[in-house]
Formats: C-alpha cells, sequence, structure tokens
C-alpha cells in the first residue's frame, strides 16, 4: 500500500477548550472563519457539510464525523463534491484539544491525500484557516475571508 500524504498542524490557541470545541462544531461559529453555509450534526455518523470554501467560494466540503469527544476530540471524514482526486468521505481529519497554557494546544491531522500535490494544496488551505480560526476563537475579527489560494 502506498504511504499516505499527511497535513499535521499545531498550534496554540488563546482560548478555552470548549471555545475552540465550539468553532469546531456549531454551525454559526463555524461560518465565522471559513465557508458560507455549514451544516454538522457531531455525533457518530453525522453530517460534516461546509460549502462556499475556497477562493472561488463555490466548494463544498463533505464528510461524515467518527468520533466526538466534547470539548477534546473530533474525527471525521473529509472531501470534495465533484472532486475525482479527493471525493466526499476519502480523507479523515482528526482534531485534538488539550487544555495548556491558559488556553488550548490544538492538534490536527489530515491524512488519506491522494498526492503531495493533494497535500500541498490542503497545506496551504489548513494554514489559511486555521490562522483564521485562531483569531476568531480567541475574540478577534479576522476579518473577510478572501479564500485559500488552493484548488482540488
Amino acid at each position: 500500500m502506498p504511504e499516505q500524504f499527511v497535513v499535521r498542524r499545531e498550534m496554540q490557541i488563546a482560548a478555552p477548550p470548549a471555545t475552540v470545541f465550539a468553532f469546531l462544531t456549531d454551525p454559526q461559529k463555524i461560518i465565522s472563519w471559513m465557508g458560507l453555509e455549514a451544516t454538522t450534526e457531531p455525533h457518530a455518523g453525522g453530517l460534516y457539510l461546509l460549502k462556499g470554501v475556497g477562493g472561488d467560494h463555490q466548494r463544498t466540503a463533505r464528510g461524515a464525523f467518527r468520533e466526538v469527544v466534547p470539548v477534546h476530540r473530533l474525527a471525521y471524514s473529509f472531501g470534495w463534491d465533484g472532486s475525482d482526486e479527493v471525493p466526499p468521505g476519502s480523507s479523515l481529519i482528526e482534531i485534538d484539544l488539550i487544555d495548556k497554557d491558559s488556553g488550548t494546544l490544538m492538534r490536527m491531522t489530515h491524512s488519506g491525500l491522494p498526492s503531495e500535490a493533494q497535500r500541498a494544496s490542503h497545506e496551504r488551505g489548513w494554514a489559511h484557516y486555521l490562522s483564521r480560526l485562531t483569531e476568531r476563537a480567541a475574540g478577534r475579527d479576522p476579518g473577510p475571508d478572501r479564500g485559500a489560494s488552493h484548488k482540488t
């Protein structure tokens, strides 16, 4: 089996884990830092749907929650509607939230990407959106989303 291509990010966020968790699961909070419309059912098997992601704001990400441990951990499948390379549910996002230094240490892994080009593209997207999440969860306005400069 070929080795998977993986994006790993770790960041300290100046907000408690419960706040960060809400910005990852509550549709209204999600769209304050990523996308235009979100639907989430944060329980095992529940829907993860995010519309309006990326530079053209026309992309739709879709998957299903696999693991939900409130304020500590999320795992959900992920992919893009209409994509042959990364179709819905074809990759896995895992997020751990650790209470640390009066805030949250967030560890995110996005695995199952099919190529180095896709890994690099998603790396750019995650850098953009997680920077916005860090600002938003800390109570600051990251400004209008100009979209990540990546395409899949």
